[in-house]
């Protein structure tokens, strides 16, 4: 276990350094075991709430901690970054808090609640058309002409790293419980955030199952895993859950997913639009589409976990006031 992690990317050792550098800003966010939850399920479920971290979403974590390491001398060509929503929000408030100037890339059909948060920070935002558009050339662009360093959303050893602290302090939590986890679960678009849970929890907990969710029919993690190489979903349009788009795993998350995940689970949109609905009556927190998919898959059988100790991870919970209207209505 420890030799194929050392040669890895992103070590535990990374994710305690990252744990350093964002805790005087981040939220240490709880572990909640709700009754209703593991009695609905036949499981002992615990779910960490990242909704209630900065921003509304784990992003604030690997953004932060990537910005912190931009020597001084360069912070102030400021920073550019590409995003759907909640890496923009993340990537927008570390440069805030650290006084760096901040572009986001978005996609023009991203969520207005998204967008309106990022500007909010401070940052200026240029959208661009996703069907037509390259985000990442974009981006790149503005950089070299502005002298700013990219934060990529997932594929940066750093941002894994900060992405890591959720599994390390889920691992943290489970010891003082006396509790070893059977599964664990988190969103995955690009894979940073599942990268680094990954790295966290197979280091303490090596005998635990790590597993992807996805939307059905964007499960381009699910079918990597099967072929053991990256592979692109196929999939067409939209999905409401759009912080879950990404069309291919990162090169440098499936070095690290491809190894240490069991495998991949999806949820259709009617069971997300189920979990969602579920979260807000029985669990009273607000989750968005693409932070709900893990809790989604549970709940729609997809996962077994009867008799067993499963942790999911609730990524975000930024969602816009007339989708989730619509979705627990």
């Amino acid at each position: 276990m420890n030799e194929p992690l050392s040669r890895a990317p992103v070590s535990s050792a990374d994710i305690d350094a990252a744990a350093g550098v964002i805790a005087p800003f981040a939220v240490r966010t709880p572990l909640l075991c709700p009754p209703v939850l593991c009695d609905r399920v036949g499981a002992k479920v615990f779910l960490k709430p990242e909704i209630l971290q900065r921003t509304g979403s784990f992003k604030f974590r690997g953004a932060f901690n990537k910005m912190s390491s931009i020597p001084q001398d360069a912070r102030k060509g400021g920073v550019v970054a590409f995003s759907s929503g909640n890496h923009a929000q993340g990537v927008a408030a570390a440069a805030k808090i650290l006084n760096m100037p901040a572009t986001i890339v978005m996609p023009a059909d991203s969520p207005l609640l998204k967008r309106e948060r990022t500007k909010s920070y401070g940052a200026e935002v240029v959208l661009y058309d996703r069907d037509r558009e390259d985000r990442e050339a974009i981006a790149r662009e503005i950089a070299g002409k502005r002298g700013a360093t990219l934060v990529p959303p997932y594929d940066d050893p750093k941002v894994i790293a900060g992405q890591g602290t959720v599994g390390r302090e889920i691992c943290d939590d489970l010891t003082a419980l006396g509790i070893a986890p059977d599964i664990v679960v988190a969103p995955v678009s690009g894979g940073g955030l599942i990268a680094g849970v990954a790295t966290a929890v197979k280091a303490r907990f090596p005998q635990a199952m790590v597993m992807s969710a996805e939307p059905e029919n964007f499960d381009d993690h699910a079918r990597s895993l099967r072929a053991g190489k990256r592979e692109a979903h196929g999939g067409k349009g939209r999905s409401i859950c759009d912080a879950l788009m990404a069309a291919i795993p990162g090169e440098i998350t499936f070095a690290i997913n491809g190894k240490l995940l069991s495998k991949g689970v999806t949820a259709s949109e009617a069971e997300v639009g189920h979990a969602i609905a579920f979260a807000f009556r029985e669990l009273k927190l607000v989750v968005e589409p693409g932070g709900v998919v893990g809790l989604a898959a549970l709940l729609a059988g997809h996962i077994d976990a009867r008799g067993k100790t499963i942790v999911i991870v609730l990524s975000g919970g930024n969602v816009d006031s007339d989708l989730y209207a619509r979705l627990i209505g």
